[in-house]
């Protein structure tokens, strides 16, 4: 018998329960934080590998030790978001264990000029072995397989019941025949939720959604926010991050829409393609929600931001794309190296 539904089931019923907690203390809920960077260093659990950064020979003997792999986390020593990691994800002892039993865990700092081997052999400073792996927000954690091979990214903070789906995905191979975005997909539509309306914002563009600047280009750069209902993480966006009046500012410059990504709402999208937002959102892989991601004036994709994101990083991100740091930095990451150097 497959019990993957019914594993994929039990974490979207946590999830359900988790959202119903609305009235639980801030303390209490993971998604609420201070993204201001953190006086005190982070300190990672004990349970992580010590280390001598050769990935190759950590694999082999994950591998020998029966484990699907490794994970190798990318952090900084001051992030608010690999706090969180830490202190919510893998305080809980379920969570800890499935780690455990199924993979290695090795630290990398992405600043640090320190050498790192890979899983194909490549030496190189971990700053640019994080610009390598495209790691522009920490946490960012990257699944290795028994073979080497990459079978998930995560870029950035997820929740409990998000992050123990991730472990399932990669240790019960799912990675080998379906997206991650599928995967959850499909424990998604094993429960019911009730349609409820999405929090609007002044500066969304009402429909219909003629995004298309595959002829012509728009005027100012895109904002897509993909959103559904019953959503704690879109109510937290909407009600702490967008009512900040310096985030409401930069906003300003863009052409900004919201998209139900469980809806069959028709888009023309910035390729020129004609979908409705359920296609458009499979096409482009969203798996969270709110997924925000920014397209310049010609339609190609800037950077996105799916994972939890709060006023620090979210006003970065904005001034990234408005400055059109892309153009000199392609990675994100990169730009802000710069801007720390400056």
């Amino acid at each position: 018998m497959n019990l993957r539904p019914a594993l994929l089931a039990v974490f979207f019923l946590q999830f359900a329960c988790f959202c119903g907690q609305v009235g639980a203390e801030d303390s209490e809920d993971p998604l609420v934080f201070d993204d201001v960077p953190l006086k005190e260093m982070i300190e990672h659990p004990d349970w992580f590998k010590e280390s001598f950064l050769d990935l190759q020979d950590d694999l082999q003997e994950a591998v020998e030790n029966g484990k699907k792999g490794i994970i190798v986390y990318f952090g900084q020593k001051r992030c608010p978001y690999c706090r969180q990691l830490m202190e919510i994800n893998f305080k809980q002892p379920d969570i800890v264990k499935y780690t455990r039993d199924n993979f290695d865990v090795i630290a990398i700092d992405i600043w640090s000029p320190e050498e790192v081997t890979d899983p194909q052999g490549n030496t190189m400073t971990q700053r640019d072995y994080a610009l390598r792996m495209r790691t522009n927000f920490t946490p960012s954690l990257v699944f290795y397989d028994a073979d080497g091979d990459v079978a998930l990214r995560l870029r950035g903070y997820y929740p409990p019941y998000q992050f123990r789906a991730a472990l399932e995905y990669v240790a019960g191979e799912h990675y080998k025949r379906e997206r991650f975005n599928v995967y959850l997909a499909r424990g998604d539509s094993t429960l019911r939720f009730e349609a409820e309306d999405m929090v609007e914002e002044d500066f969304f563009l009402p429909p219909p959604y003629n995004l298309d600047r595959s002829r012509f280009p728009g005027e100012r750069p895109l904002a897509v926010f993909f959103e559904q209902g019953n959503c704690h993480a879109c109510d937290i966006l909407h009600t702490q991050v967008l009512r900040q009046p310096a985030i409401q500012e930069l906003f300003g410059a863009f052409e900004s829409v919201q998209l139900n990504r469980r809806s069959n709402d028709p888009v023309i999208t910035p390729d020129g393609r004609r979908l409705n937002a359920r296609q458009w959102a499979h096409r482009l892989g969203v798996f969270y929600a709110p997924t925000l991601i920014f397209f310049d004036e010609n339609g190609r994709e800037i950077i996105r931001v799916d994972s939890v994101v709060h006023f620090f990083r979210l006003r970065n991100v904005l001034n990234y794309v408005l400055t059109k740091g892309y153009l000199s930095y392609p990675s994100f990451q990169m730009w802000r190296s710069a801007d720390r150097n400056r």
